[in-house]
């Protein structure tokens, strides 16, 4: 069997151009027995960390590059009808040097040469060359453009500088089959001339862009999408008459059999390609601390000096739950080695306080941090309302903390401004979010593109059942369960047609998008971790290439931003009470048994209060008539799909129309405020400790297995659960379980405690 590496490879985050999702190029290269294979979108990185994890998990070797575009002239050249032109040129990480120099190259094409593509030139290569592996690239590259032109000295030229720019033994001629196209033909035999003439070595590679070749319909689909045009256009981009799928080692050895050497290279060039990426590390920025202290020090020094501001000594006992809490978090955090995590929040968070920006008062599971609470982070204390630190940070679990930060949004830009001045305009970017075109959108897209008219287009798209909590049904899913779509499908070849080429756009990426509240802050600039592009909107100049996964995973510090319209209304109100009636509202401490106040609510008069104010959520707080500020927590808790089935239970019982009943009595401690029902996910993992005998780690892998809905962790964590009830409680087998499955199935959760 002969030998072959695929060196030209794009994915789906080649938009709208590429077909092939990740998975499936990297199961189709295992199914040909091939040993690695490359990844070269067009002048992106978006998949590279995806493409390199998944890779290496199936045993394939990832090789990590970019078909760049050059200009041709300087990258900075921007002159219409001169510059619109670019070529094509394939780059290869050979070494980890090398990779991060495709991050600049791709980065400067983005940032600095973007001219209709995002475009380097020759200069900046020559800098970034080393550690790269370059072809001639498609017929789009320079040499084979100088070649159609008939300008072979040109071409001769060309070679020449490129192998100053690479060396010899780093850049090849690159030969493609494609017989149908005349410029191919013409190209190859020029091209295995110039390559004898230089002593360099020839590759063939496929310029794959989808995965079968049964998918090249799909994939003139998926072009007319990109251009607007219909399927039935004769001057429209099209691709038809060249296969572009992932074809076979024998395939290549038959087409290049006067040229086994260009075989032979690919799997060479594979073997040099050396690349390991070192993944999972915190790369947090360094926080300047004071001369003399380390970051542990300075977080400590820090809690201790704040402290009675939030404990004040009147009350002994809380204090010393609190001082033992503060001495137990202070030591999990530098254990896991984020004291200038915490130190890096507090800087920016006090300093919006300062200039006077509204900052909420707490968002998600760091509220259940003290140490948070007492560096004025969150305004929340964890102690008196119940919140678990665990949730926040998993003592047996080491994974960057998440605080999320509601500002003001009409002043959130300077907060980014002034962490881009403290920390470099290079050390801080927005996060890349992607758009897939979902089961509707994709029949709406393809059938554009066949030119079918909307109404019949309409029709299909909303048989397909809407997204079921967040989740969209696939395609696939959604012909076993509406009949009329199934028998519009087995009856007419049109529908047919249109459904089979939306199956396989289905989860397809469409368009490139800023996350709304994503940040990413890194030690050293930006483009030593990730590519960069320039940010069409908001307050960050750049963002990321990669999306929130990648950027967590390859360690570095994302936080989110969020600006929030009702804290601007909050803030525009105080000042309007103060003004009109010269009464000054410290909305940090409100009363929270004010009879007026829970009377406006149980009246339902909630428009304008922030996640009270839904047509649905007024009904329920009439029927509820809360007279504790823990009934309206519990109520924006349960008023989302799954726990919401609860309310009626929840309404009933506060009232004494049903029955409050716990399936064992140690069971009340963790749920008699909400009246017997699980709503928040500290419930869960505490009544996991008190049962079950759980730690707080352990009681957070509960709660991570149950939220996440993680089918292998729920089972370990269940077998683990049951016997740890049997233990601790001496509960039989057959109520534990019955426990277990009762909180599994609330999924109760409460975002903002």
């Amino acid at each position: 069997m002969p030998e072959f590496v695929h060196l030209h490879t794009h994915s789906h985050y080649s938009l709208l151009d590429g077909l092939a999702k990740v998975d499936q190029l990297i199961d189709r290269a295992k199914e040909l027995n091939m040993t690695a294979l490359a990844l070269t979108d067009h002048g992106v990185m978006y998949g590279a960390i995806e493409f390199y994890q998944k890779a290496k998990k199936a045993g394939l070797k990832p090789i990590l590059g970019v078909e760049a575009y050059l200009a041709p002239r300087k990258l900075t050249d921007k002159t219409p009808k001169i510059d619109s032109v670019y070529y094509h040129q394939i780059l290869l990480a050979e070494t980890l040097e090398g990779y991060q120099n495709l991050l600049k190259i791709v980065s400067k094409a983005h940032l600095e040469g973007m001219y209709y593509k995002p475009r380097i030139d020759l200069e900046f290569l020559a800098e970034h060359a080393k550690g790269i592996i370059a072809t001639s690239s498609c017929l789009g590259g320079m040499i084979p453009q100088a070649l159609l032109q008939d300008d072979y000295p040109k071409a001769e030229q060309l070679v020449a500088k490129f192998i100053d720019i690479f060396g010899k033994n780093n850049f090849f001629i690159e030969l493609q089959h494609h017989p149908k196209m005349a410029d191919q033909i013409k190209a190859n035999p020029l091209l295995i001339r110039l390559a004898r003439q230089f002593d360099l070595g020839l590759v063939a590679t496929g310029d794959i862009h989808y995965t079968f070749h049964e998918e090249k319909e799909a994939h003139e689909v998926l072009l007319a999408v990109n251009t607007g045009a219909q399927l039935d256009q004769q001057d429209r981009m099209t691709l038809a008459e060249i296969d572009l799928h992932m074809e076979s080692p024998e395939f290549f050895a038959e087409k290049f059999a006067e040229t086994p050497e260009a075989l032979s290279n690919t799997v060479k060039i594979a073997e040099r390609c050396q690349l390991e990426l070192k993944l999972g590390d915190n790369l947090l920025p360094q926080y300047q601390v004071p001369d003399g202290l380390n970051d542990n020090q300075y977080l400590e020094k820090l809690c201790l000096e704040k402290f009675d501001y939030r404990y004040r000594q009147e009350n002994p006992e809380l204090q010393e739950k609190a001082r033992q809490q503060l001495a137990f978090e202070l030591a999990t955090i530098q254990r896991m080695g984020f004291a200038s995590y915490f130190l890096i929040v507090q800087d920016f968070v006090n300093w919006a306080k300062d200039a006077g920006i509204y900052v909420g008062p707490g968002r998600g599971s760091a509220a259940g941090s003290i140490v948070a609470y007492i560096l004025k982070i969150t305004d929340l204390d964890p102690i008196s309302y119940g919140f678990l630190f665990e949730r926040f940070l998993n003592p047996d679990r080491i994974s960057m903390p998440d605080i999320d930060m509601d500002f003001a949004d009409d002043r959130r830009g300077e907060v980014i401004q002034y962490v881009k001045e403290k920390y470099g305009d290079d050390h801080v970017a927005g996060i890349i979010t992607f758009g897939t075109m979902m089961s509707r959108a994709a029949v709406r897209d393809v059938g554009r593109a066949l030119g079918m008219t909307y109404g019949e287009v309409d029709v299909v798209a909303k048989l397909i059942p809407p997204p079921v909590q967040g989740r969209h049904i696939p395609l696939k899913s959604a012909l076993t369960m509406v009949p009329e779509l199934q028998q519009r499908y087995d009856q007419e070849p049109a529908i047919k047609r249109l459904i089979d080429l939306s199956v396989q756009l289905e989860g397809t990426v469409r368009h490139a998008s800023q996350h709304a509240c994503a940040i990413v802050i890194t030690p050293r600039p930006l483009t030593e971790y990730c590519p960069v592009q320039a940010a069409q909107k908001g307050d960050v100049g750049q963002v990321t290439q990669y999306s929130m996964k990648p950027i967590e995973d390859i360690g570095l510090l994302k936080m989110d931003f969020l600006g929030l319209s009702n804290l601007t209304v909050m803030r525009n109100a105080t000042r309007l009470i103060e003004k009109v009636y010269g009464v000054k509202v410290d909305i940090h401490n409100l009363p929270l048994n004010d009879e007026k106040t829970y009377s406006l609510l149980s009246a339902g008069d909630t428009t304008g209060v922030f996640q009270l104010e839904s047509e649905g959520m007024k009904r329920y707080i009439r029927e509820l008539k809360p007279s504790v500020f823990g009934d309206i927590v519990a109520m924006v808790s349960l008023y989302r799909p799954g726990p919401m089935q609860f309310i009626p239970s929840y309404i009933a019982r506060k009232h004494g129309r049903e029955k409050i009943e716990y399936d064992h009595p140690k069971l009340e401690s963790s749920f008699k405020e909400t009246y017997g029902i699980p709503v928040y996910q500290e419930q869960v993992m505490q009544a996991s400790k008190d049962l079950a005998g759980f730690t707080g780690g352990e009681a957070d892998t509960l709660r991570k297995a149950m939220g996440k809905k993680i089918a292998k962790l729920m089972a370990e964590v269940k077998v683990k659960f049951i016997a740890g009830c049997a233990e601790a409680s001496n509960i039989d087998r057959a109520t534990a379980t019955r426990i277990f499955h009762r909180h599994r199935d609330c999924r109760g959760r409460a975002d903002g405690a």
